[in-house]
């Protein structure tokens, strides 16, 4: 690959883009909870201005489990072919079916690519996937995990404990703040980024801009790698275009690619 100088340092990095969609705005400032307005003859119906004259519904056998936290919306409900689901602010996150389909392409990708990654930080990924996988990894010390919603780690360990069973490693760190921040003051520190962070619009909104990315890269070793989501290239081309365009400006060699998972918009999402 080639080099990249920049601010007199040395990196080699790839960006991979991809992504969750979004939900419209007004569910954020929305008092009433989701099941007033998302359920129908027990069924979940996922809307979003996002994904207009679309959405794609699953059969509700059960719902275990809904709150409003202090950012969000938080649903866990049992399906009848797609196992327990977690859906914030009405954009369903994972099911227990195909949720390994987006986090072992999410982690994998940059892990095997890295050589022998030791310190890795994870952005957003409350739900633990991401780190259930970073896990796998012996060369790896260190897991930082920046959430800006404890609510959504407690409901994972409670809920979807195969998914969030990683939280029991010792090398996992946890940090409740705003991603942004966080990575003010941090500079080449982690090998790998993973950013799995939900949608642009509502709690994740700061991290998808071209200072976030900014952060990352200053956040990065030389020769660190970022993989980060950024939405379905059937109906948001716009936006995976301006992603684009964000790493370009720092990383010598940014890739997009694909992942085939039915849960989410269209059928597939970008990395």
């Amino acid at each position: 690959m080639d080099k990249l100088i920049s601010n007199n340092k040395l990196k080699l990095s790839v960006v991979l883009l991809g992504g969750l969609c979004s939900l419209a705005y007004y569910h954020l400032k929305n008092k009433f909870h989701l099941s007033q307005f998302c359920f129908s003859k027990k069924w979940f119906s996922e809307f979003s201005i996002m994904w207009p004259g679309q959405a794609f519904s699953l059969k509700i056998k059960k719902i275990l489990y809904e709150t409003k936290s202090k950012y969000q919306n938080v649903l866990v409900f049992e399906s009848t072919t797609y196992g327990k689901v977690l859906v914030l602010d009405g954009v369903i996150q994972l099911t227990e079916k195909d949720e390994f389909a987006y986090h072992e392409m999410m982690t994998h990708v940059p892990m095997t690519v890295s050589k022998e990654p030791k310190n890795v930080l994870v952005v957003g990924g409350g739900d633990g996937g991401i780190i259930r996988e970073l896990c796998k990894y012996k060369s790896v010390e260190n897991i930082d995990i920046c959430e800006i919603d404890e609510t959504v780690i407690e409901v994972s360990k409670i809920y979807f404990k195969n998914i969030s069973c990683g939280y029991e490693d010792k090398r996992v760190n946890v940090f409740i703040e705003d991603a942004s921040k966080f990575l003010e003051n941090v500079t080449n520190t982690y090998d790998v980024i993973i950013v799995d962070s939900s949608d642009p619009i509502g709690p994740a909104e700061t991290l998808f801009n071209q200072n976030f990315y900014e952060k990352i890269y200053n956040a990065l070793k030389p020769n660190g790698y970022c993989v980060a989501q950024c939405e379905s290239l059937w109906i948001h081309v716009g936006t995976i275009k301006n992603m684009i365009g964000y790493a370009k400006k720092l990383f010598k060699k940014v890739e997009y690619a694909n992942i085939s998972i039915p849960t989410y918009p269209c059928g597939c999402i970008g990395k």
